[in-house]
């Protein structure tokens, strides 16, 4: 008997969008092609959608994935034009601006009108095109990955109308997620986004999350019975052994990559780096979504330091970069220390370069970290350790490597090979 090994997958991310968010699934989605499943993807159509970034270059990695993409409606066009006069360039990400009256009018709208999310038009186009998928294709799996999660409802809908395993991947957490509380959400409005989570959590046949711990506790609360498994983030390996190592031997190259906010704390890093380049000469690089208000801030803190912005980089130029520098920077968002760690992290960590990171070092992301022999989690306020391993990793530039154990359990094909023991073979 043949088993059927077709999994349909919903995801408003994909290539050619770029950012972390898109990077999950597109990596599932290669490896389940090389280990004999067969993934089909319905997304939106790019030129419909929000996306905050484009990365063309990840279209290679999915050349092989049968992809359908929908149409959609966008209020978050609406929204991005009213806080930025710009309806493409999406919603700010990781943090809410509420210094301005139409920034407070703006969160307002965004937390009160837009549940769970302003890319809820998705819904129905994606709805349609999945019946036809599942009558056509004889889907019995299913998964829907959010944020936006408001592509769960369009899993509610499918649950209740198909005899399909469905899975639920939290990318980041749905009610409990940071940003949340900047929004003046009224009661009526927090009830009902509670509402929706509450359904998909005792829906769905299963739910998939990045981290365990507290994020995993919370809910499971909300669906005491429910199963949840555990796939974090992780590195392509592949990518990884297409980039040679290439630090300078001049300059001391501290190398940031990917949103960089006032919701997370960098000042105190920069004020090391400030009395380090007194003696020492420092290259400070920059990468990702930036704004230019933080980089003249970044360059007015540091200016003895060379501090150079590369705009947003695709994926492979972005890694490029990190195998570039003697020490690597990471700063978890105020709020969301116990909520996830990042693919970029886990990226971090397979270039073998140190890693500082700034945040709570007790949180999952901070026992993760120090298993590493030269990566570190630490509080904003512990000026100390923060001078002692950036002077450390400065004096020892070029023969400090960070070596962690069993790095080759957080591989996109291992993680894969996981997904398919631990979620598709349960169907």
């Amino acid at each position: 008997m043949t088993v059927n090994k077709k999994v349909l997958i919903l995801s408003y991310y994909w290539p050619p969008s770029g950012g972390s968010g898109v990077q999950r699934w597109m990596y599932f989605a290669k490896y389940l092609k090389q280990l004999g499943w067969e993934p089909i993807v319905i997304t939106v159509d790019e030129y419909q959608a929000a996306y905050p970034v484009m990365d063309p270059s990840l279209l290679e990695d999915v050349k092989d994935i049968k992809v359908i993409k929908t149409s959609t409606r966008e209020p978050l066009r609406f929204y991005s034009l009213l806080i930025s006069g710009n309806s493409q360039s999406g919603i700010p990400q990781a943090e809410v601006k509420r210094k301005s009256f139409i920034g407070k009018a703006a969160a307002y709208v965004r937390g009160n009108y837009f549940i769970p999310d302003a890319r809820k038009g998705w819904v129905p186009y994606a709805v349609k095109a999945a019946q036809k998928v599942i009558r056509e294709e004889n889907i019995s799996r299913l998964i829907t990955t959010g944020p936006p999660h408001s592509t769960h409802l369009a899993g509610l809908q499918l649950k209740a109308q198909f005899n399909v395993n469905w899975w639920v991947d939290f990318r980041d957490p749905w009610v409990d997620v940071f940003y949340n509380t900047s929004f003046y959400r009224t009661a009526k409005s927090e009830q009902k986004d509670e509402a929706f989570e509450k359904e998909v959590l005792h829906s769905a046949n299963g739910i998939i999350l990045t981290v365990g711990g507290y994020l995993q506790e919370q809910l499971k609360k909300k669906a005491i019975d429910q199963h949840f498994v555990v796939l974090p983030n992780g590195y392509d390996t592949d990518l990884m052994n297409t980039i040679p190592l290439a630090q300078p031997k001049d300059v001391f190259h501290v190398v940031y990559s990917g949103l960089l906010t006032h919701n997370q704390s960098f000042v105190e890093v920069l004020q090391v780096l400030a009395r380090v380049s007194t003696t020492e000469s420092i290259l400070l690089s920059l990468a990702g979504n930036i704004s230019h208000e933080i980089i003249d801030e970044i360059k007015l803190s540091v200016p003895q330091v060379e501090v150079v912005y590369h705009g947003y980089l695709s994926h492979k130029d972005a890694v490029s970069l990190m195998k570039k520098a003697h020490l690597l920077l990471n700063f978890i968002f105020k709020g969301a220390q116990t909520q996830m760690i990042s693919g970029k992290l886990l990226e971090y960590l397979a270039t073998n370069v140190p890693v500082l990171s700034i945040g709570n070092p007790r949180s999952t992301a901070g026992e993760f970290l120090s298993q590493g022999s030269a990566s570190v989690m630490l509080d904003a306020k512990s000026t100390k350790e923060i001078s002692a391993f950036i002077e450390k990793t400065a004096f020892q530039k070029g023969n400090l490597f960070n070596h962690f154990p069993q790095l080759d359990q957080w591989s996109r094909e291992g993680l894969t090979k996981r997904l398919i023991n631990e979620v598709l073979s349960t169907s």
